[in-house]
């Protein structure tokens, strides 16, 4: 169905969300509407950051709100959901939008299958009514959908209109971009040259894609990187785990602005810890590229500022690639943690590819690799 005519439909004017590529149409139309305006539209952190801005609007209005996100996300929504929107604690009635990756018979990446298998049994489970919305529903269909599911919500409950691959169509054309000039694959291969044999953990999305493809091209074994290809937000607590019980090897983080905000938290306990032997570098386009390229808020923040006041001895932001290489062999001599934030220009390759292992096979190389002397 044509994106335009789901909004009509729903009849809300406010939205918030974590971008999503099976969602892409709905994203490109708000921001095409709304852009970022804090009064309608509003791209968060992470899931559960946006079910908690979204009852703060119906708190403050009376109307219902919708959130949307990909799939992963019910993860981060449960709480909330749970013991802050549930009509047995506050009654506070929302809508989700959900992008469904990793449907049961739709082929699609291996962090996706087991939370396409469960999407509407979590739904379900949270007491949250859904609707499934194919290339084939129509539109009175949605419409009669909707109608139930006011009745619904004048309860103080929630529902989720569940996205096929696909379904959603006749998006405006939006471009992103940035005036950053350093190409994100050329500056995961300057960290490759300077990491030599050392682990590396890297975010989910196109950086994992890039690191493998460069080490296919290197002629270089994959057994020096994990690459996390789901969990978004959780790469460096990852590479601190790995660097507190390997204190001889130096271990570094390719981590994205996107992920770094949807679990900052976890700066918090790396500084705290200040693993010596660890490097976390923020690839920052201040953007959600892998999903289509949203903005995030971290083209407006200071990830060095917020480093050093979580407890980073070491912390810099570069612009050329002159710049990253000093930072890079600096942070790789010294017997400290450090964080480098890498100013990045949005867009990738056309034939990137993917890795050509199995997460399982990525997962028992890299442990083989860490068990060596």
């Amino acid at each position: 169905m044509k994106v335009q005519n789901l909004v009509e439909i729903i009849g809300a004017d406010f939205f918030t969300g974590v971008p999503d590529s099976q969602l892409k149409a709905l994203c490109n139309f708000l921001m095409d509407t709304y852009g970022i305006d804090r009064k309608h539209h509003i791209i968060a952190a992470n899931e559960g950051n946006c079910t908690a801005l979204a009852a703060g609007y119906h708190l403050a209005t009376g109307k219902v709100p919708v959130v949307y996100m990909q799939n992963s996300g019910e993860g981060n929504i449960i709480n909330p959901v749970a013991s802050l929107l549930n009509d047995k604690v506050y009654a506070i009635p929302m809508i989700f939008i959900i992008g469904w990756r990793g449907e049961p018979g739709i082929h699609d990446e291996p962090q996706h299958i087991y939370q396409g298998e469960v999407t509407v049994r979590l739904l379900e489970d949270m007491d949250i009514a859904s609707f499934i919305i194919g290339k084939d529903t129509a539109d009175d269909e949605v419409r009669a959908a909707m109608g139930q599911f006011r009745n619904v919500l004048a309860k103080g409950k929630q529902v989720a209109f569940v996205i096929r691959k696909g379904a959603l169509t006749d998006a405006p054309e939006v471009e992103y971009k940035n005036n950053n000039t350093m190409v994100r694959e050329e500056i995961i291969r300057h960290i490759v040259n300077v990491s030599g044999e050392d682990p590396i953990v890297s975010t989910t999305g196109k950086a994992s894609r890039e690191l493998f493809e460069i080490r296919e091209a290197n002629g270089q074994s994959h057994k020096y990187d994990f690459l996390t290809v789901g969990s978004m937000g959780h790469s460096s607590s990852i590479a601190l785990g790995v660097a507190i019980n390997k204190p001889d090897r130096k271990v570094w983080c390719i981590d994205g602005d996107g992920a770094v905000l949807m679990h900052m938290g976890s700066m918090a306990v790396l500084g705290a810890n200040k693993p010596k032997n660890m490097v976390h570098v923020v690839i920052n386009n201040a953007a959600h590229e892998t999903v289509g390229g949203m903005p995030t808020v971290a083209g407006q923040i200071d990830v060095v500022g917020v480093a050093r006041a979580c407890g980073y001895p070491n912390a810099v932001c570069v612009d050329s690639f002159e710049a990253l290489d000093k930072a890079l062999e600096a942070a790789r001599s010294r017997d400290e943690l450090s964080l480098i934030e890498v100013r990045c220009s949005i867009g990738a390759r056309e034939d990137l590819g993917r890795p050509t292992t199995t997460a399982i096979e990525n997962k028992n190389g890299f442990m083989a690799y860490l068990s060596e002397g």
